[in-house]
This record gives structure tokens, sequence and C-alpha cells, in this order.
């Protein structure tokens, strides 16, 4: 049977992941068979796990995290509303977000059995306080915010995102999946040392350059994975706060090689380049007449018509549409200026043809 190859990272300009980095590639392959799910046989990955959580408690602001490496962002996202779901003092819980927020609250309301109220956002395309303040009631379980929205890269209003949840008694989720590695080198305020988040979604296999999978999921304070926690009666360890039980140790033992070798200085160092090839794109497709969203962390927007779309994705571009049709151009850290200018080449052929 002819082996299979995976795609080329050459040409894919709007996925959240990247090629991980070389430490990062050599520890998954040092621990691919590696349960972190059972610490007691598997010690050496459980202790890169503390690890991992340490320094991503440091990149979020949080002096003692609790937390794990997760499969990704949509298991964090699905136990951030379990804890809470599971904290709450109601039989009725909801779950408030604005309409930017990822995909994965949804599966997580109907695998949880929790209602989720979507708010409209403002037209900043951030969240808007007060019409999600409209939703909260004494039946609120969990204030959702974005840190770096999938579609346009956007930082919602954290610290009042967080006040409404404490008025409401409520907890406070910051999903920052893919914003969470490029806005530590920001002036925008987004995580635990900001304001009174409780859970936080951080995943290294974005813009971390870990392999998949390696999400995280991060808590203030022990009462939150307690409220994850089952028994495992037939492991050495008493119980378990993940949602899966065998894990991906490749992915702890990535995660923590790529911290190791990035935090702070690599990862500042990709952030500013990629801001830079943001602007820098955004601006010459500005300059070509295009209707562009600015980038407020490296991701693109832009409002190309079907026809256009489709003729450039038939170049080979591996592309991605926001829910309104625009294309979004994520500057990953192989998404190189070399690579846009080749695209931006690509285009204007295809609109010269059409």
């Amino acid at each position: 049977m002819e082996q299979a190859v995976p795609q080329t990272f050459d040409r894919v300009l709007s996925s959240m992941c990247t090629r991980p980095h070389p430490v990062a590639r050599a520890a998954a392959e040092r621990f691919l068979a590696t349960n972190p799910g059972d610490p007691e046989t598997y010690r050496a990955v459980a202790d890169l796990e503390t690890e991992v959580v340490e320094t991503l408690g440091e990149l979020t602001g949080l002096d003692q995290p609790r937390g794990y490496v997760a499969s990704g962002g949509t298991e964090a996202n699905i136990q951030a509303v379990r804890a809470a779901r599971n904290r709450a003092s109601t039989d009725d819980p909801n779950v408030v977000a604005p309409s930017s927020v990822h995909f994965s609250f949804q599966k997580a309301a109907e695998v949880l059995g929790v209602d989720l109220r979507i708010a409209p956002v403002g037209s900043d395309r951030r969240a808007d306080p007060e019409a999600m303040a409209s939703l909260v009631d004494d039946d609120t379980a969990l204030v959702v915010g974005v840190a770096g929205t999938t579609e346009y890269g956007r930082v919602d209003p954290i610290p009042e995102l967080a006040d409404l949840a404490a008025e409401a008694d409520a907890l406070c989720h910051v999903d920052a999946a893919w914003g969470g590695f490029a806005l530590p080198f920001t002036d925008h305020e987004w995580h635990f040392g900001h304001a009174a988040v409780d859970t936080m979604t951080i995943d290294p296999h974005k813009m971390g350059q870990a392999v998949v999978p390696a999400g995280g999921l991060l808590a203030r304070d022990a009462a939150t994975m307690d409220a994850l926690a089952v028994e495992t009666p037939y492991l050495e360890s008493t119980s378990q706060a993940t949602l899966t039980g065998t894990r991906s140790g490749a992915g702890v033992a990535s995660a923590a090689a790529a911290l190791d070798e990035l935090w702070p200085d690599g990862y500042r160092e990709n952030y500013e380049r990629a801001q830079a090839n943001a602007e820098w794109v955004a601006d010459a497709l500005a300059d070509r007449g295009f209707d562009v969203v600015d980038p407020v962390l490296p991701l693109v927007a832009v409002d190309l018509p079907d026809s256009l779309f489709a003729a450039v994705q038939d170049r080979d571009w591996r592309l991605a549409r926001t829910a309104r049709g625009e294309l979004r151009l994520v500057c990953m850290p192989h998404v190189t200026r070399d690579t846009l200018s080749a695209f931006l080449r690509d285009l204007d052929a295809c609109r010269d043809e059409i």
C-alpha cells in the first residue's frame, strides 16, 4: 500500500495549527507510548505535565495554577462548562457567551444539558457586556469571554465580563486557545492577573508550536478541578479530573519541550514577526481595493468575491472563511513574508483572469 503523505504547511493560510518546533517533535517521539492519564505508572510524563501547567500559569498571570494538558480547546471549553455546572447551586444552569464564541460551546451545551445563551457582539466585533448582562440571571453558572476570537482575532473586555460573572455569583471562563501565546506581548487585559478569571483555555499546539494534540485547561483554584474529579478505583491514583482517560504523552512532552525552548523570547519573536506580517498583508490587500478587517492579533479577514476565493483555492492555497464569508488569513509561525507575497501574486493573477 502506498504510504500516505500529509499536506505541507507551505500553502496553508487559514489554519490555527502550525509546524511543531523541532524540539517539540523530538520530545513527542520519545513519549509516544506514555499515558499521563495513569500518572503513577508514567511518572516522567506526569512530571512534565506539572511543568507545562506551571509555565502556562506564568504566561497567564497565575501563581499557583491548576489544570492539565487536554486534547485541545474543545475539551478544555467543555470542561470549563462542566466545572461551572457542577459548582452551580441551580438545577437549571445556563452559560452566557458572545456570538463570537467558538462552536465547541454548542457541543458543551448539548453534552452537558445546559442552556447556552448567545449575546450579539458590538460594532468592534468584541463581546458587549451590556448585551450579555441582559441574558444573565440567577441560574447563570458561567460567563464566557474570548481572548483572540477564531474569526477576527478580537480580544473581549475580560475585566468587565469577570465583573459581570462575579455579580451573578457565576464563574468566568476565558477562551484563549489561539491568542494565549500572542497576548503576553501586548497591552490587552485578558488573563488571571488582569481580572477575576476562574478558568482558561490555552493551546500549546497552536501558536505554542507543540505537536497535536496539546491543549490546555487552567483553573484558578483547586475547587474547580475537584468539581471535575471522579474516582479511579483500578488505578494507583485515587481520582481523575480530566475528560478523557488515556491521554497523549506525546502532546504533554512536546508542550513541555516547546515551552522550555521558546518561553518567553522565542514566543515574543514569533508574535512580533506574525503581527508584522499580518499588518503588511492587510495593507497590501487594502491597497488592492478589498475591504479588510484590521488585525488586532495576527489574523486578517478580507472580503473576497466567491469567484475569486474559489480561483485562488484552485491554485492549492489552503483557505477558510468566516461565517460572513470573508477570507481568514492566520499568520502562524509557518506563514512567512515570502509565502504571503506568493499568495498575493496568485490573487492578482486570478483577479486578472476573472
